[in-house]
C-alpha cells in the first residue's frame, strides 16, 4: 500500500509541475469564472433595478431555483462536463506511455512492485489532480453560498460528485489508451476519440432491442444527467466505478500481455472477461428492486409527491401492467418509438414512480390507424391518392422504419379499439382486472403529470369515480362542442391536460326534461340555460338541492330570470342589470374581479396556494384577479338556511351596476342613478352556500358569468378547476403542492458582482499563472 501511494505522490508531483498541468488549470478557471460571474452579474443588475423602484418587493425576484439557474441551467457543471473530453486526454496522454517510451517502465517492472501497484498508483495520481478541478469549481460553489440567499447546498454535492465520477472514468479511459502507444499525441487522439463515442452512443441504434440496452448502458452523458439535478442513484455511482474499473483493468490486462508469452484467445479472453462482469455488474446492480436513491434537493424536486408515494404504496406487491400504443401516424409517434424508450420514456417519465414501486411490467404495441375519412382530412391531403396502407409505408419510409413492427387497423382493433380515443399516443394501466388510460398531450413535457396518474391509480385502486352531470335542454353551455362560448375543452377535451376528465371526473349529460337526477352523483351543473326551466325540470332542481346535492349555477346578464326563481330558495339572486368596469383598454364589460380569503381556501391549486401565500403575508392588494366577460352581481341574504361567502368581488369603487342595456361599441354610458344603476363599495360575482344536511356538508357555487370558464377563456381554467375540486370535496384532482424554492433572491448587488467578475477571470487566473511561472523555473533550475 505504501508503494502504490509513493507511486502515486510521484505521479501527482509530476502533473503538478507539468507546464500543459498549469494551462489546463488556468483555462478551467477562466471557463468557470466566466459561466459563473456573468449571469450572476446579470441577475444582479435586474435586482437592484426592481429593488430600487420598490424597495418591498411583493414577489421573488426570481420564479425558480438560483442555484438551478446559475451553476446547472447551462452553467459551470454543465459547461464544464461538456468541454472534459478536451481537457483529460491531455492530462493522461503521458501515464504510460511516457514510460514507455523514456523506458523507464523497464525500471519499474525490475523493481519489487506489482504491475497493479504501478497501474493503480497512477490512477490515483490522476484522480489526486481531478480533485484540484473539483477545488477550482469550489471555489464558486462556496461563492454562491454567499452571493445566493439560501442557496441549495444539496444540488450542488450531487453535481459535484457526479462531475467527479465522470472525470474519474475519463481518467481511466485516458489511462488505458496511454497503455496502447507511445507516442503521448497519439494517446491523447485516442482518448479523445473513445470519450467522444461513449458520449454520444447513447443515440445510436437505438431502434434494436439489445442494442439500445447496450449503448445506452454505455453511454457516460446519461449517467450524470439525474446527479447534475440533485438525484444520486446507487446505479449511477456503481455504474462509474465499474467503468472506471473496467478501464483500469484493460490497462493492467494490456501490460501483463505484454510482457507474458499466451495465446491470442487467452489475451483476447481477459479482456472480454473483464468486460462481460462489468456488463453483469451494471445489469444487476440497474435493477429497480436494487436501485437506492437520495433526492439532495431541498424542494425534493425529484422525488414524487407523498400522495403519490402513498397510492403506489397501497397497490402492494401485485404487478402494474402498462402497455404503450404507439400510432405510426399519429403527431407525437416520435415520443412512442425504440429509440427513445429508455431515456424518454423510461428514464424520465416512469423511473420517478419505478423508484417506489419496483414491479412495474412494460409492453409496447405499435400500429398504424386513423380515424379521418377521404380525402378532406389532412393526412390524406399530404400524400394524396394513397391509401393508409400507402401512407403508413411513407411514413415508416421517411423515419428509417420497418412498416412490419406496426400492426394494421385489422390486427389491432382485434386487441383493442382505439378509436374512442382518437388513436392517439396512449398508455394503458392494467391491475387487478381494472384498466385506465394515460394519456399524453401535445405540449413540452407530453406525458402525464402526477395529477394524471393519480387520478389513474386512484381509479385503479378504488374503482369509485366522481360523476359531474351537466344539464341540458335549455341551450345551457355545451360539453361536446369546441364553439368558444361552449365547455368542451376544461371537460372532456382529451388533449387538454388539465380537462376534468383527464384529472379524475367522470363527465356526462342529463336532459331533465325525459330523465330524472340519478342518486350518488358528486355535483349537478347548470351551465347559462337559456330558455325558462320547465314546471318539470324545475321541481327536479328543487328536490335535488332540498335532498342536499351539490351543484355549480352560472348564470348571464339578460337572462336573470330564468335562474332567479330557482335560486331564490337558497337565498341568493343575480342582480338586474350588468356590471361595468371602465378601463383604458377593456370595453367596459370587461370586469376582473379579485379573489377573497375564501377561494384561497378552495383547494390546492397552484394559483389558490399562491394566493394563500399573499393574504397570509396580508398582501392584500396584490389578490389574483380573473376576468369575467359581461357578468351580473349577486346579491344574498343572511337569513336562509346556507352560509354564504364570496369567492370573488369587484375592485372597490372602480365597478358599478349598469340598469338596462349595455351598448360597448361606443362611449361609455355615464353612471345615472335615476335609470337604476347602483353603485356600492364591492358587487360579489361568485358565491359558496354550505349547509349541513343528514350529515353531509352540502355545497353550491353560484356565478354571475359563465363565460370564464368557456372554451375561449382558457387563461381561468384554473379557477374552475378549484371550484370542481371544492364540491368534491377535494377528492379530485388529487393535488401534488410542492415548496417554492427558497433561493430566489441574491445577497449581493451589481457592484459587488462586477468586482468579483474581475477577481475571477482577470486577478486568480493571473496569480495562478505566475505562481506557475514561478514554480516551473525554479523547477526548471534544480
Amino acid at each position: 500500500m505504501k508503494l502504490l501511494f509513493r507511486i502515486a505522490k510521484n505521479e501527482f508531483r509530476y502533473l503538478f509541475y507539468s507546464p500543459i498541468a498549469w494551462f489546463l488549470i488556468i483555462v478551467f478557471l477562466v471557463q468557470c469564472a466566466l459561466v459563473y460571474t456573468s449571469p450572476v452579474y446579470d441577475l444582479a443588475l435586474y435586482q437592484d433595478m426592481v429593488l430600487k423602484n420598490n424597495p418591498r418587493p411583493t414577489i421573488s425576484m426570481a420564479a425558480d431555483s438560483l442555484t438551478l439557474k446559475v451553476f446547472l441551467a447551462g452553467g459551470i457543471f454543465l459547461r464544464a462536463i461538456g468541454n472534459l473530453y478536451l481537457f483529460i486526454p491531455l492530462l493522461t496522454m503521458g501515464l504510460i506511455s511516457r514510460e514507455i517510451n523514456n523506458g523507464t517502465i523497464k525500471l519499474l517492472y525490475s523493481s519489487p512492485v506489482q504491475l497493479r501497484q504501478i497501474v493503480l498508483g497512477k490512477y490515483l495520481g490522476i484522480m489526486l489532480y481531478s480533485l484540484l478541478l473539483i477545488a477550482i469549481i469550489g471555489i464558486f460553489m462556496i461563492t454562491g453560498f454567499f452571493n445566493i440567499k439560501n442557496a441549495d447546498y444539496g444540488v450542488l454535492f450531487s453535481a459535484a460528485l457526479g462531475f467527479y465520477l465522470i472525470v474519474c472514468a475519463y481518467s481511466a479511459i485516458g489511462l488505458f489508451m496511454s497503455s496502447l502507444s507511445t507516442y503521448q499525441i497519439v494517446s491523447a487522439l485516442a482518448s479523445f476519440t473513445v470519450i467522444f463515442i461513449l458520449s454520444r452512443i447513447g443515440g445510436l441504434w437505438q431502434k434494436y432491442d439489445f442494442v439500445r440496452d447496450l449503448t445506452y448502458f454505455l453511454s457516460l452523458q446519461n449517467r450524470t444527467g439525474k446527479m447534475l439535478q440533485g438525484l444520486i442513484t446507487t446505479k449511477d455511482v456503481i455504474y462509474f466505478i465499474v467503468v472506471s474499473w473496467m478501464f483500469v483493468g484493460f490497462t493492467l490486462i494490456k501490460l501483463r500481455n505484454g510482457r507474458e508469452v499466451k495465446p491470442w484467445y487467452i489475451k483476447a479472453g481477459r479482456f472480454a472477461g473483464v468486460f462481460a462482469l462489468t456488463l453483469m455488474t451494471g445489469y444487476i446492480t440497474s435493477r429497480p428492486a436494487l436501485t437506492g436513491y437520495w433526492d439532495t434537493s431541498a424542494t425534493k424536486m425529484n422525488t414524487i409527491h407523498p400522495r403519490t408515494q402513498q397510492l403506489l404504496k397501497e397497490m402492494g406487491d401485485t404487478t402494474l401492467e402498462v402497455t404503450l400504443y404507439t400510432n405510426l401516424v399519429d403527431r407525437l409517434v416520435a415520443h412512442g418509438l425504440p429509440e427513445v424508450r429508455n431515456v424518454s420514456y423510461l428514464g424520465n417519465f416512469w423511473e420517478a414512480y419505478l423508484r417506489f414501486k419496483p414491479n412495474i411490467s412494460f409492453k409496447y404495441e405499435y400500429y398504424y390507424d386513423t380515424d379521418a375519412k377521404g380525402t378532406d382530412s389532412a393526412l390524406y391531403k399530404m400524400l394524396p391518392g394513397k391509401n393508409l396502407k400507402q401512407i403508413a409505408a411513407e411514413y415508416a419510409d421517411a423515419m428509417d422504419l420497418d412498416l412490419s413492427m406496426f400492426k394494421t387497423p385489422e390486427e389491432m382493433r382485434k386487441l383493442i379499439d382505439l378509436k374512442p380515443e382518437g388513436y392517439r399516443l396512449i398508455m394503458q394501466l392494467k391491475y387487478k382486472g381494472r384498466t385506465e388510460y394515460l394519456r399524453t398531450f401535445e405540449d413540452d413535457f407530453v406525458w402525464a403529470d402526477e395529477q394524471n396518474m393519480n387520478a389513474a391509480l386512484k381509479h385503479l385502486l378504488y374503482g369509485d369515480i366522481p360523476k359531474l352531470l351537466f344539464v341540458s335542454g335549455e341551450l345551457e353551455r355545451n360539453i361536446y362542442k369546441m364553439g368558444e362560448r361552449e365547455y368542451a375543452y376544461h371537460t372532456i377535451s382529451k388533449p387538454a391536460r388539465r380537462a376534468l376528465i383527464n384529472v379524475g371526473f367522470n363527465v356526462d349529460t342529463i336532459n331533465l326534461t325525459t330523465q330524472n337526477i340519478p342518486a350518488g352523483i358528486t355535483a349537478l351543473v347548470l351551465a347559462d340555460p337559456k330558455m325558462d326551466l320547465s314546471p318539470a325540470v324545475y321541481e327536479k332542481l328543487k328536490k335535488y338541492i332540498d335532498a342536499g346535492g351539490n351543484m355549480l349555477i352560472t348564470g348571464e346578464p339578460g337572462k336573470q330570470y330564468v335562474l332567479n326563481p330557482l335560486l331564490q330558495q337558497i337565498g341568493v339572486q343575480l342582480m338586474n342589470g350588468q356590471l361595468v368596469q371602465p378601463t383604458y383598454n377593456e370595453t367596459p364589460d370587461k370586469v376582473k374581479p379579485y379573489l377573497t380569503t375564501t377561494s384561497a381556501g378552495l383547494a390546492e391549486e397552484p394559483a389558490m396556494l399562491v394566493l394563500r401565500e399573499r393574504l397570509q403575508a396580508h398582501l392584500t392588494g396584490d389578490s389574483i384577479k380573473i376576468l369575467m366577460p359581461g357578468v351580473a352581481g349577486i346579491s344574498y341574504t343572511r337569513d336562509s338556511a346556507f352560509t354564504v361567502a364570496p369567492l370573488a368581488m369587484t375592485s372597490p369603487d372602480r365597478v358599478w351596476l349598469k340598469a338596462g342595456n349595455l351598448v360597448t361599441d361606443s362611449t361609455l354610458p355615464p353612471f345615472n342613478p335615476l335609470e337604476g344603476d347602483i353603485k356600492q363599495a364591492s358587487f360579489p360575482t361568485v358565491v359558496q352556500l354550505t349547509r349541513s344536511v343528514r350529515g353531509k356538508e352540502q355545497r353550491i357555487i353560484v356565478c354571475g358569468d359563465a363565460d370564464f370558464l368557456s372554451n375561449r377563456r382558457l387563461a381561468e381554467s384554473f379557477f374552475g378547476n378549484a371550484l370542481y375540486s371544492w364540491l368534491n370535496y377535494n377528492q379530485f384532482p388529487v393535488y401534488t403542492p410542492r415548496p417554492q424554492p427558497e433561493d430566489t433572491r441574491l445577497q449581493v448587488n451589481a457592484e459587488v458582482a462586477g468586482l468579483q467578475k474581475i477577481i475571477y477571470i482577470w486577478v486568480l487566473p493571473g496569480v495562478i499563472l505566475l505562481i506557475g511561472i514561478i514554480l516551473l523555473i525554479r523547477r526548471k533550475r534544480k
